[in-house]
Order: structure tokens, then sequence, then C-alpha cells
């Protein structure tokens, strides 16, 4: 799912969330691959790789949207204004890195979620930012957030 198509202008919450640029895209995650050995990591910034200490520039390459989910916590006591419980959880990547994410569209029981259980990413707006364009006019931003979900296939 995408997210919520409205005339707002939207911002990912995160650098490591990539939204479309056109209709028909869909939003992804961003990771690095070593050229050198093929190893893929999260997280910009790195001057080499740390599988093979290869030095050569790192590759931004798009990461999958579906993965396995490897552990969750249910969350019973949040910050004010955070609904709970939720399902906070680590789902692993084909391309062998894991990302911290939310669990949604199910429910916060651990009868309903299993370890190893495929899911996939979707985008939600999470809130609604105002700012001031570059005319000086202000605009409302969507902020976007990823999450992840259980898997049909």
């Amino acid at each position: 799912m995408a997210a919520e198509a409205t005339d707002n202008k939207q911002r990912a919450i995160a650098p490591m969330l990539r939204l479309p640029t056109s209709p028909d895209a869909k939003p992804y995650l961003v990771g690095y691959r070593c050229p050198a050995c093929g190893a893929h990591f999260i997280g910009a910034g790195r001057v080499g790789c740390s599988k093979c200490t290869a030095t050569d520039p790192l590759s931004e390459v798009a990461l999958s949207d579906h993965g396995t989910l490897y552990v969750y916590s249910i969350v019973h006591q949040s910050v004010p204004g955070v609904p709970v419980p939720y399902v906070s959880a680590i789902v692993d990547l084909p391309e062998g890195v894991s990302v911290r994410c939310n669990l949604v569209d199910v429910e916060p029981d651990p009868a309903k979620l299993e370890f190893g259980m495929p899911v996939e990413m979707v985008t939600r707006k999470v809130r609604e930012r105002k700012e001031k364009n570059a005319q000086g006019e202000e605009e409302t931003i969507d902020i976007i957030a990823f999450f992840f979900k259980p898997s049909q296939n």
C-alpha cells in the first residue's frame, strides 16, 4: 500500500525511505552495496565495507519490500500520544540486512505473531507539518513512515 494520495507535499520520516516521484512508482527502502563482495548495509556515510574491508565507494540500491519477522516485542507503555499496545519488530530482508520497524495490520497478540513469518513493507501518513515554502506561503507537508505487515504470500 502506498501513502495516502493528497495534494500535500510528502516527506519521508527517515532518510532510508525513498518516496516515489511518479504515480506508478512504489516507495522503497534504500541500502548500500559493496562493489567488491556484494555485502549490503543500511545507513549512509560508510567509508568502506565491514565484511571485506574494501574501500571502494558503496552503491546505493533499493532494498526488498518483503522480509521475515526476526523478533518482536509488544509495547504496552509509551510516551503520551502514542497509542498502545503496538508491535515493535526487527525484520530481516533478503539482502542480509535487518530493519527496525513497527508491525501493522496485525493484532498485538503473541498467538497472531510467528517468528520467521513473511512480512511486506507498507507506508502510511503519520502526521502533518506546516512549513513555509520559498515564496513564504505556509503549506502542509505529509510525513510518511514505513511499516511492515504480515504478507499474504
